[in-house]
């Protein structure tokens, strides 16, 4: 277990601290930058993996987070009609501006700004489940249920 975390990954175990939840933030030395990786270091199902997407709404420049299980598309058309608008994907600056965090290692709390979230409806068949915690190495599990707890997000279908 190492006893030394990244900066990034450090702001991501102390707010979970803060907010209450006994969680942990696991540093690899190999990447958990895509869903497949993660899976591999935490040792469980792809569709246990919360991916952090970030898109933006076309009118409003508005950020959205959604958190996708594992394997899961976008299907960006359902997300609109619950963004009320058309959404485009996040280029990387975009991404690092609204939440801090490179794509990779962006975590589902601790952005700079607020942003409209949406849940995979997919992770209630699991009891935990594992996301980015800073760094494109960091990934920490929790409860199913707390992860709508921790990001007041709405639980939809996203595919």
């Amino acid at each position: 277990m190492q006893t030394q975390i990244s900066p990034s990954a450090q702001k991501i175990q102390d707010l979970l601290t803060q907010l209450g939840f006994d969680y942990t933030v696991v540093e690899h030395v190999e990447p958990t930058r895509t869903a497949q990786e993660a899976a591999n270091q935490a040792g469980c199902e792809l569709g246990q993996i919360a991916k952090s997407l970030i898109f933006k709404g076309k009118d409003s420049a508005k950020p959205i987070l959604i958190l996708a299980s594992g394997p899961n598309r976008v299907n960006e058309k359902r997300i609109a009609e619950y963004a009320g608008e058309a959404i485009v994907k996040a280029d990387a600056d975009f991404v690092r501006a609204v939440t801090g965090f490179v794509i990779g290692g962006v975590p589902p709390i601790g952005h700079i700004q607020k942003m409209e979230t949406y849940l995979d409806e997919d992770f209630s068949q699991y009891v935990t489940i594992w996301a980015a915690a800073g760094t494109p190495n960091a990934i920490f599990e929790l409860k199913t249920s707390d992860l709508q707890k921790m990001t007041g997000g709405r639980i939809v279908s996203i595919k």
